[in-house]
């Protein structure tokens, strides 16, 4: 009686690392392979779809998570946990925590490039797992996984970042774009300028900000927005 092939072997462990037998392995397959990887004559044999539609089942998750962990937060603070736990770096820590990278399936130079290390490819290559337990066993699949990989990170502070880079997590995880800046007004002596700068966001109200630079007052216009929008309130500071 034959055993098992090396491939299947790799991804029998695969799969019990993700906690679900496939019924349809090429989905795992599938979502394992790198877009260097591309067979000659054959389109769409990436994983990219696949990670599309990942992003969006973790975000389900997590978001349908939080409410139930955190009763009494606002939205705002839903709004940052949830940012930090779906951004590409987290996706990467966890591919790297499950040893993600051994199973990819690479072309030469990207293997040889170190591409099993890559926290972009290994943050893809999550997101199309998780697509790949969703459509293959549903929504259920897909949330025991995240559940059982995700749950050291939900306890953990939320990391601290400046007013910009958490203004640009909240406005993308609405759908509202990247947020601008703009420069208003200068004034005082040229020794001791002060500048004015204006935040910008698709269907927002604009908010000022003032600094001794146009580096803080960008920073205070961002603070100032995410104060009034209540992401932010004065314990971030």
């Amino acid at each position: 009686m034959g055993g098992l092939s090396a491939s299947a072997k790799r991804l029998a462990a695969l799969e019990a690392r993700l906690g679900h037998r496939f019924a349809d392995p090429q989905l795992l397959n599938h979502a394992l392979r790198h877009s260097s990887a591309q067979e000659r004559g054959v389109t769409n044999v990436s994983n990219e779809r696949l990670e599309f539609l990942g992003d969006r089942v973790l975000g389900l998750v997590i978001a349908e998570w939080l409410l139930g962990a955190f009763p009494e937060a606002a939205e705002g603070q839903l709004a940052v946990r949830f940012n930090a736990l779906v951004r590409k770096e987290t996706c990467a820590d966890v591919a790297q925590r499950i040893d993600l990278g051994k199973y990819l399936v690479l072309g030469p130079g990207e293997d040889r490039g170190g591409g099993r290390e890559k926290a972009a490819i290994l943050a893809d290559a999550c997101e199309a797992v998780i697509a790949a337990l969703y459509l293959d066993g549903g929504l259920s699949a897909a949330r025991g996984f995240i559940e059982v990989e995700w749950a050291p990170l939900l306890s953990e502070p939320v990391r601290r970042v400046d007013a910009k880079t958490a203004l640009q997590e909240w406005t993308q995880a609405r759908g509202l774009g990247i947020p601008s800046y703009r420069a208003v007004g200068r004034s005082g002596p040229d020794h001791a300028p002060m500048f004015d700068v204006q935040v910008e966001i698709n269907s927002l109200t604009p908010v000022t900000g003032s600094g001794s630079s146009k580096r803080i007052a960008e920073q205070a216009a961002a603070r100032a927005m995410l104060l009034r929008e209540k992401v932010w309130n004065e314990e971030n500071d």
